[in-house]
């Protein structure tokens, strides 16, 4: 048997790996240290306890009651906008990687396309609709032209080519749709452990105040480590929340894209087997 090409005929636009790394550091340093200005310089303000005493003083309000968290608050809090800016980073990315319309749009239209024996128009469909999903069915639509003029192989080595050009097109579009999801999927577990931690460590302060003082207990204090104990739950489980919420949100919207990848190139396979046999 003839050796099949498997080297992809089109250029796939690929979101270089290093760049994403550079900016997910970025970003994950950058949260941790808003989360600390705004746990310093927001949440410790003394307008948010009664009398202004942020030390001894009861919390007036939301912020104070946060605030009185304790240390890894800061830190859950930066989770949170962690998961807030990846979120919005892999919606754009996704978005882009759709195109201009909707993809089960777009994959009907090429499906008319391929129906009517019209490469050229479904060629300049991929160009009218953009992102990776086109990209991937443009260079399928470029290998099924090349097969057209191959005179050394066979209807089942083309047809086997074309496949696989898809597939190599493919490999090279879809990892960068699940960049940083990793990061979202860390949340989930991270952001429910440091919440437990900062119960743990609250709860150990409420213990340490009602074993000590010689049966009397510093009421103040008490409620102060309980507070820091439920906060610190609080704020763990949104995270772990919001986390999995949003990573079951892109996941579904990339199999959706693989999806319609499959779909159409399997369309493709089988209109040229179709229109090609002897």
């Amino acid at each position: 048997m003839a050796n099949v090409p498997t080297k992809p005929t089109a250029p796939v636009k690929k979101e270089s790996s290093s760049a994403s790394s550079i900016f997910a550091s970025l970003a994950i340093v950058i949260c941790l240290c808003v989360s600390l200005l705004i746990f310093f310089f927001i949440l410790a303000d003394p307008s948010h306890y009664k009398g202004g005493d942020v030390l001894n003083g009861e919390p007036s309000d939301i912020y104070g009651i946060v605030h009185r968290g304790g240390y890894l608050v800061p830190l859950v809090m930066g989770y949170v906008l962690m998961v807030i800016v990846f979120s919005i980073e892999r919606f754009i990315v996704i978005g882009k990687a759709t195109g201009t319309s909707s993809i089960e749009t777009f994959v009907r239209k090429i499906q008319t396309f391929l129906s009517a024996g019209n490469i050229d128009g479904a060629s300049a469909e991929c160009d009218k609709q953009k992102g990776s999903v086109a990209n991937v069915i443009k260079a399928g639509l470029k290998k099924y032209r090349e097969m057209e003029t191959e005179a050394t192989l066979d209807v089942d080595q083309k047809t086997l080519a074309i496949q696989k050009d898809i597939e190599e097109a493919t490999a090279l579009e879809m990892p960068m749709l699940e960049q940083n999801l990793t990061i979202i999927a860390t949340l989930v577990s991270i952001g429910t452990l440091t919440g437990l931690l900062g119960t743990v460590v609250g709860m150990i302060k409420a213990f340490h105040e009602l074993a000590g003082n010689g049966g009397g207990t510093n009421t103040g204090a008490l409620s102060a480590a309980i507070s820091e104990a439920l906060v610190n739950t609080a704020l763990g489980i949104s995270t772990s929340a919001i986390s999995i919420v949003m990573y079951n949100v892109f996941t579904s919207k990339i199999d959706n894209l693989t999806y319609a990848i499959d779909e159409t190139g399997f369309s493709i396979v089988q209109t040229f087997a179709a229109s090609h046999k002897k």
